[in-house]
C-alpha cells in the first residue's frame, strides 16, 4: 500500500485550512512516503524560510520509528539518550515532538505528515485534521 501523490496534496490543503480555521500562523506542510521520501510540501506565505527541515524532521522521525510526534517526544523525556542515538544514526533529521502525525492504511504505515509554524500541539492537531479529510488512519 503506498501513499499517493493526490492524497498527499489533499492532506496538504485540508492541513492548511484547519489551521486557517484555527487562526494559526503559517504553517509549513510536508507528506513524506514510508521510506522517508518526500511527496509534497507547501509552505504559506510569511512562514520562515527555515520551517522545511522541522516539518521534513517532525515526518520523518514518525516514519522511521513507526512513532509518532507525541510518542517520540515522551521518549526523549524519559530516555534522552534513546532520542540522541536516534538522531545519531539518521545523521540529526528526527525532530522528536508533536506536529509529526503517523500515517496507516489497514494498519501499515505508509507515510507521515510533518507540520511546523504554530505551538506542536497546534501543528498535530492541523495535520490530524488533513488526515481525518483525507480518510487516512493518523496518529499524533
Amino acid at each position: 500500500m503506498t501513499l499517493t501523490l493526490e492524497e498527499a496534496r489533499s492532506i496538504i490543503a485540508a492541513t492548511r485550512a484547519k489551521g486557517r480555521e484555527m487562526g494559526l500562523k503559517p504553517l509549513s506542510v510536508v507528506i513524506l512516503d514510508a521510506g522517508g521520501h518526500v511527496l509534497a510540501f507547501e509552505r504559506e506565505d510569511g512562514a520562515a524560510p527555515g520551517r522545511f527541515g522541522i516539518a521534513q524532521g517532525k515526518a520523518y522521525g514518525a516514519v522511521m520509528l513507526g512513532m509518532a510526534g507525541r510518542a517520540q517526544m515522551a521518549r526523549a523525556e524519559a530516555q534522552a539518550y534513546f532520542m540522541a542515538a536516534v538522531n545519531g544514526v539518521y545523521g540529526g533529521k528526527v525532530v522528536p515532538v508533536p506536529g509529526g502525525v503517523l500515517l496507516r492504511r489497514a494498519g501499515e504505515v505508509i507515510g507521515a505528515i510533518g507540520v511546523t509554524g504554530d505551538t506542536s500541539d497546534n501543528d498535530a492537531e492541523a495535520a490530524l485534521a488533513g488526515a481525518a479529510a483525507a480518510g487516512i488512519e493518523a496518529e499524533a
